[in-house]
């Protein structure tokens, strides 16, 4: 039978021994060292004057009775020093310092602090960290949670002319990349091969307005696919305006109507121009019967003409047979008789003019 335990080489009554309590005293030494192990240094080389149950680790350069003792634990035992080997894995407190260290079986270490990991420099996460990607994580999936609030990941960088953005990759090759990419315009850019790139979107941070290979670039850009600019498309806000153009390509509302001072007007994005005038008072008997109503009229179109338009009668009332003859017409107004076939004392009708605005 082994006279000593395996881990704390404790050692064992035996059989028929004689003065029992000395062998279990031992013992209880041994645990009152080892227990709760706090040291009160690891760098003093000379044994100092200590007190029953003062403990020291043994550092390298021990002199005196520590020589040939490195890494063992020294505890002072009423008038004299013992020396207990330890095993990989101990632990023990270094007041000195205030510091935990550990034994890995050929010194001592110190455990990382509670503020260990406030400067790493760099972190692998089942997978091996380098020096430009210092913190990386392989994982089916990455959680970023709240603390009872809101959450914000933040991506900074140095001035305008560098990158913070956010790279996606296909097998290691980049397709789309987000962020502030050399400018400070937030841009969504995409590849096909990670080689060719071209700027989808981009936002101006002064005016938010989005410009981009995926926005129309011109008035006539039908591109499929392309988003519709507000300046290029129509909708509610701009069906009815102020009609204009550029070049002959459209560049304002569709449809624009508007009052002159005889008559109204209607503009169209294609360049039609229609203007009626003001109602007209036909009771001139032309001498050819009662029936036969004549007036005559000089009309100024209420919105000019680039050349002279093609000029009509309209009935006002329900009279039939109403013709016109427009002489000294052009792009500004005509002088115009108009003829009606009426019994009534008079008959009333408009001044009709079409032709183009540009």
């Amino acid at each position: 039978m082994s006279q000593n335990l395996p881990n704390l080489s404790l050692p064992l009554l035996q059989a028929s021994q004689a003065q029992k309590h000395v062998t279990h005293n031992e013992a209880l030494y041994v645990l009152d060292t080892v227990t709760q192990l706090s040291v009160l240094s690891r760098s003093i080389s000379s044994p100092p004057e200590a007190e029953d149950g003062d403990r020291y680790l043994v550092p390298e350069g021990s002199t005196g009775d520590w020589t040939d003792q490195i890494g063992a634990v020294a505890t002072f035992n009423e008038s004299a020093w013992q020396f207990l080997t330890p095993k990989v894995g101990w632990l023990a407190f270094d007041q000195s310092v205030a510091k935990y260290l550990y034994f890995d079986g050929l010194d001592w270490g110190e455990l990382p602090a509670a503020d260990a990991f406030a400067n790493l420099e760099n972190v692998g996460i089942n997978t091996t960290a380098d020096a430009t990607n210092r913190l990386s994580i392989s994982a089916p999936a990455i959680l970023l949670s709240h603390e009872g609030g809101g959450h914000q990941v933040k991506v900074n960088k140095a001035s305008e002319a560098d990158t913070a953005s956010l790279l996606f990759q296909s097998n290691w090759s980049g397709r789309a990349e987000m962020g502030l990419n050399g400018t400070d315009h937030w841009s969504l850019k995409v590849s096909a091969d990670g080689s060719n790139w071209q700027d989808a979107l981009s936002v101006d941070p002064a005016t938010a307005a989005v410009s981009g290979a995926s926005v129309q670039s011109h008035a006539t850009d039908t591109t499929a696919g392309r988003l519709m600019r507000a300046d290029y498309g129509y909708g509610p806000g701009n069906v009815l305006g102020v009609v204009s153009e550029v070049s002959g390509v459209p560049s304002g509302a569709v449809i624009e109507s508007g009052v002159g001072q005889e008559g109204v007007y209607t503009r169209f994005a294609d360049g039609t121009l229609i203007c009626t005038s003001e109602p007209i008072v036909a009771d001139v008997n032309v001498g050819i019967g009662a029936s036969f109503k004549s007036a005559t009229k000089t009309w100024t179109y209420p919105s000019s003409f680039v050349s002279t338009p093609i000029v009509s009668a309209g009935s006002v009332d329900d009279v039939s047979n109403i013709w016109v003859t427009a002489g000294q017409a052009d792009a500004l107004g005509c002088s115009a008789v108009a003829f009606a076939h009426t019994s009534a004392a008079n008959a009333s009708f408009s001044l009709i003019a079409i032709g183009r605005w540009f």
